[in-house]
Formats: structure tokens, C-alpha cells, sequence
């Protein structure tokens, strides 16, 4: 394993130590440098581990690039900003699922991936949806449709691949997407942060690995 590889995801734990810690005392300055610095070095390890190289990997670049753009619209509460950052992370997800496409794909593991990712969509967002003003609807909705696909692609991918890291980190970015969407629409505490931080950037990471 290159160094440099091992080295941007222990800085981006670290980072990501730094943000929850920053989160919990509420200390804006240290979320923003933290929240940063985490997310540049997911997209930095991209780049160590040769995205460029193929095609897999230059979706999955820019995938990361994609959300790293959405954590920074993120780091706002205003409703413009977290739009924006809903839109970014769409896209992201579409990058993963394009990306996923570009390798095998199981047709009986796309079936079940889409059953069980569709149950969960449609759970989420009947939990949320009484909670939605009118223009988060749309919003929502096409988020979590873009969440369904990324996750029925990356199971299917990972069992005929039989290599597991991108569908780990497509659930887990998903998984990581609930802890958000609670805390901006049911209620807003640091439980959120505490659990979600770690699991989004855990997935990113498993993600960026997966282009070796």
C-alpha cells in the first residue's frame, strides 16, 4: 500500500476526530479548518491511489471531489447553502452509481439490493416527509431516489466483483445521510454529529480505496 495513501487516511480520522471534538463545543472556526481538512484528504487519497488512471476511478474522483463541495455548502444551516449542498451530494451519488455501472453487475443481487434499498427509501421518506416544507419535497425525494440507485448499484457491483469496499461505503453513505436529514429536520443534537461524522467519512474513504 503506498504510504501516502495510508497516511491521508489516518490525517482524515484524525480530521475527523478534531470535527466531532469541534462539533461538541460548538467552536465554528475548528468545524470549518476540520471539516476541510477531512474532506480534502479523502479527495487527496483519490488522487495518490491513480484515479486518474481509469475510468472506475475518475468517477469515483469525482464523486469526492462532488461531496467535498457539498461539505462545504453543508458547513452553513441556511436554507440556500443546504440546498446547494443537497444538489452537490446528488450528484455524487449519481458519480458512485455511474461508476459502479462501469464494472459487472449481478442481476439477482441488483434485484434484491433494489428491494431492500427501496424499503428503506420509502420508510425514510415517509418519516420525513410530514416534516418538509413544500420545496424540500422535490429535494428529498430526488435525493433519496439518487440513494436508492448508488446502493442497488454497488451491491450488485460488489457480488459480482466479489469485492465488497464500494458497497460498504455506498451503505454507509447512506446510513450517514439519515443522521443529516434528522438533524435538520426532526431535531437538531450532536447525537447526530457523533454517529454520522464517523460513518461519512469511514465511507468516503472505503470508497476512495476502492479504486485500487
Amino acid at each position: 500500500m503506498p504510504r501516502i495513501a495510508i497516511a491521508l487516511t489516518i490525517g482524515c480520522l484524525f480530521a475527523v476526530y478534531g470535527l466531532v471534538v469541534a462539533e461538541k463545543r460548538n467552536l465554528s472556526a475548528a468545524r470549518g479548518l476540520s471539516k476541510v481538512a477531512a474532506s480534502t484528504a479523502f479527495v487527496l487519497l483519490a488522487l495518490s491511489l491513480h484515479a486518474a488512471a481509469t475510468s472506475y476511478g475518475q468517477l469515483v474522483l469525482l464523486a469526492l471531489v462532488l461531496s467535498w463541495i457539498g461539505d462545504v455548502f453543508l458547513l452553513s444551516r441556511r436554507s440556500v447553502p443546504f440546498l446547494a449542498g443537497l444538489g452537490s451530494f446528488l450528484l455524487a451519488h449519481v458519480a458512485y452509481s455511474v461508476a459502479f455501472a462501469t464494472g459487472a453487475l449481478s442481476a439477482g443481487a441488483f434485484l434484491v439490493g433494489l428491494i431492500f434499498a427501496s424499503a428503506v427509501g420509502v420508510i425514510t421518506l415517509r418519516w420525513l416527509w410530514g416534516r418538509l416544507d413544500v420545496p424540500y419535497r422535490l429535494a428529498v425525494t430526488a435525493y433519496v431516489v439518487a440513494i436508492v440507485a448508488m446502493c442497488t448499484m454497488a451491491i450488485a457491483h460488489g457480488a459480482a466483483s466479489q469485492s465488497w469496499l464500494a458497497a460498504v461505503g455506498a451503505v454507509a453513505f447512506a446510513a450517514s445521510d439519515i443522521s443529516v436529514a434528522r438533524d435538520r429536520f426532526v431535531v437538531s443534537a450532536f447525537l447526530n454529529k457523533a454517529w454520522g461524522l464517523p460513518v461519512y467519512y469511514s465511507a468516503q474513504l472505503l470508497l476512495a480505496w476502492s479504486i485500487t
